[in-house]
Formats: C-alpha cells, structure tokens, sequence
C-alpha cells in the first residue's frame, strides 16, 4: 500500500464531529464507529463534553456500536468523557497501532470493512484505520474559540506532508 493511500480518508468531513449525521453513516453502510477523543470530541484541555456532544451521541448510539479509542495515557481524562457519554473506552492506544482499535471492533462482532474509524488526526486515527482496513474518516478538530487554527500545529504539519504524499483532503460530497 502507499504512502498515499494509507494516509488517505475515505472520507473528509471538513466539520467538527457532530456534523456527521446519521445519513453519512447509512450511506457507507457503517455499522459501528470507533472514535478519537482528544480533540475529536472535547478540545485538548477540556474536560467536559458539549451539551452538542451529548446530543450527537445519543443520535447515533441506537443505530450502531460506537467505542472510544485514545491515545491519551490518562484512564481518568478518557475514562470521565466515556462515563459521561455512556459508552466503552480504551485508552494508550499508541495510534497507529491497530491493537486496540481490533478489540474494540472484536468488542462490536462487526466486520472490521463496517466500521468507521473516525478523528481529526491524519497520522494516527487515519493511518490506524487504514492499515485494519476500516472505513476512515476525517473531521475537524474541536478546539477552544481562538484557537481555531493553531499556526503551527502537528495536523496542520501532517496535512502539508502527506498532501506531497499525494493525499488529497477535499471535503466529500455528502
């Protein structure tokens, strides 16, 4: 597989999280969702969930299966959002390691090709997903007001390198 093609989303958001509506998901015929946390879904430094969040989830939970997977070493940062959210959790995940990304997805008895692996980050979330051979896709971070747009963050470094790659990141049509 290329460089390319590992870094490739199969799918490009070009919004936060809660913009990924249930129709999205059906139309991929995804039937489980293994989501990133930091900044996925709550900004780095926050430690409760939106109320938007909340909302989301309890949209998309009756239809499918969704874990939390992070690479985050604190058990009481991921594990408080996943208490609050209701739902499973593995945490040190060392993205793009696919370990713990296959017991989550052994966890749903889904058929790893149905299940999305979704975050905000190019070289963990999407290159785990795409070496397991999951559905990937990409959202925009979740981040605290001014912080939008960070000049020198590393996904911002990471959409420059992997776009010399050959990696193209326009929003698909939904």
């Amino acid at each position: 597989m290329t460089k390319a093609k590992l870094l490739q989303p199969d799918f490009v958001l070009g919004k936060t999280i809660t913009h990924l509506h249930p129709e999205i998901l059906q139309r991929y015929q995804l039937k489980g969702l293994v989501l990133d946390v930091d900044e996925t879904l709550v900004p780095f430094r926050e430690l409760d969930v939106s109320p938007e969040l909340q909302q989301w989830v309890a949209e998309i939970r009756p239809q499918m299966p969704i874990w939390l997977v992070s690479n985050n070493l604190s058990e009481a940062r991921i594990g408080r959002i996943a208490q609050s959210l209701d739902l499973p959790f593995l945490f040190g995940a060392a993205k793009p390691s696919r370990r713990k990304l296959r017991q989550a997805i052994d966890q749903m008895g889904l058929e790893v090709a149905r299940v999305a692996m979704v975050g905000d980050r190019l070289f963990t979330d999407v290159l785990a997903g795409n070496r397991l051979g999951m559905f990937t896709i990409l959202v925009e971070p979740m981040v605290l007001g001014d912080v939008q747009h960070p000049r020198f963050s590393i996904r911002n470094f990471e959409v420059w390198i992997s776009s010399f790659c050959g990696v193209t990141l326009h929003h698909s049509q939904h």
